[in-house]
């Protein structure tokens, strides 16, 4: 995920103006989120894993909308968006994974119930 926001930052940089210190700004804090909230995770006790990690799945889905709405409006180019599409979709793919592993070692509160 690190990468990805190095890519992203250079990316900041040429974004226009306009959208630069409004939905740059939004792109650029939703980055961060997810980077804080990833640390959480990885940090936490088991309990709390699932719990984050559903959390950063969310915010990283706002971060492709807030990407798209970038690349609509023409803040992005093709070739930006393309780039920091494929890197997010891995990322969530790797989320996917992560918090599939935890729930099967999760045991639900309404088993045997």
């Amino acid at each position: 995920m690190t990468e990805a926001y190095k890519v992203w930052h250079e990316f900041l940089l040429h974004f226009p103006r306009l959208s630069k210190y409004t939905l740059g700004a939004k792109i650029d804090s939703i980055f961060t989120d997810v980077l804080e909230l990833l640390l959480l995770a990885r940090y936490s006790e088991k309990n709390n894993k699932l719990l984050l990690l559903n959390k950063t799945v969310t915010k990283l889905d706002s971060l492709k909308f807030f990407l798209q709405v970038a690349w609509e409006i023409k803040a992005l180019d093709d070739k930006r968006f393309t780039r920091l599409s494929k890197m997010l979709l891995e990322i969530g793919r790797q989320l996917g994974g992560w918090r599939k592993q935890l729930q099967k070692q999760t045991p639900s509160r309404y088993e045997g119930e």
